[in-house]
């Protein structure tokens, strides 16, 4: 396949984690490749590259996003989000706390997928019951935990968020 030239590519603009990029892409280039490849957010895992496993799940204007499914040109001006964005490694979220504590994520593959995704659902249903939080979850596959202490994390992160207890 020939080396694409500077003419082959087009700028695509979007905010990420809070920070105006601009990145040249192909018209064919995913936005999984392109926060990869192009500008170093390898939080965004690539497991299925169908859409399938939620590994590469970003938040695109607040709303969980399988980013091997969605061109790089669809971000221009959108809110992109990655796990590089939720906090800061002297800072934890309530989330990523409770994923520590509730050892809810083994090798760590599927983690940053799962994490967007239940960022994104504690953002519009702080209240989130475990019916919920499952049904959220049905999208994001973990061949490590079985899902009882990603749940069980979820919970707590749930009542942390709501200023109490972290323990479920």
């Amino acid at each position: 396949m020939p080396r694409l030239t500077k003419d082959d590519t087009h700028p695509v603009r979007f905010t990420l984690n809070g920070r105006p990029v601009s990145v040249r892409v192909s018209p064919r280039t995913l936005l999984t490749d392109a926060l990869r490849h192009e500008i170093g957010a390898t939080g965004t895992h690539v497991g299925c590259e169908h859409g399938v496993c939620g590994a590469c799940t970003v938040q695109v204007d607040g709303e969980p996003a399988r980013a091997c499914l969605m061109l790089a040109q669809q971000a221009e001006g959108c809110a992109i989000r990655t796990v590089e964005g939720l906090g800061k490694s002297d800072a934890l979220t309530p989330l990523q706390e409770a994923f520590r504590e509730h050892f809810a994520l083994q090798c760590g593959f599927c983690t940053a997928g799962i994490l967007m995704t239940l960022d994104a659902l504690f953002s519009r249903q702080p209240d989130a019951e475990e019916d919920a939080i499952r049904e959220a979850l049905s999208g994001n596959l973990c061949r490590c935990t079985g899902y009882a202490p990603i749940v069980q994390a979820a919970l707590a992160a749930r009542n942390r968020i709501k200023g109490g207890p972290i323990d479920a």
